[in-house]
């Protein structure tokens, strides 16, 4: 990520950021072109796989979820859920509204990718704009052209 400020791109700027817990159980383990892992987890959850119909992809994401947030407690390390980062964001979303100041966001990337019906922010619309200061993606600097 490089930081753009006044025209200026800082390729080098640090950057901070946070694991939500449905990042790990439904993209990264469960997503086809990542770990694949839905229907390993199906499978020892006893779920009839051989029906879309019924649902065992659903409920195989669920429970990977459930394993990951219980994992990381488990552990003794702070992760968020959807429902509690959702939550968050509309108190977010409240005090932008009470400073009179525009809020800005990808629509795409603020749902959560499990339940996203579930949450306010599914039933919202969001203006991209894309303002700066800003993080922007770049070319990896010590490859040249590929994305980071």
């Amino acid at each position: 990520m490089k930081l753009e400020i006044g025209g200026i791109h800082y390729n080098a700027a640090p950057f901070n950021g946070w694991y939500m817990g449905t990042e790990i159980g439904a993209r990264n383990l469960a997503d086809e072109n990542r770990y694949n892992m839905l229907k390993k987890v199906a499978s020892l959850l006893g779920l009839d796989t051989t029906k879309n119909a019924s649902l065992w992809k659903d409920k195989a994401i669920v429970e990977l979820n459930v394993a990951v947030l219980h994992s990381y407690r488990e552990a003794g390390v702070t992760i968020v859920d959807h429902h509690t980062a959702a939550h968050q964001f509309k108190q977010f979303e409240k005090q932008e509204e009470k400073a009179d100041r525009k809020l800005t966001g990808d629509w795409t990337w603020l749902i959560p990718p499990v339940s996203p019906a579930a949450t306010h922010i599914f039933h919202k619309h969001y203006d991209n704009t894309i303002v700066k200061p800003n993080y922007f993606y770049q070319d990896k600097p010590y490859h040249g052209t590929e994305k980071a």
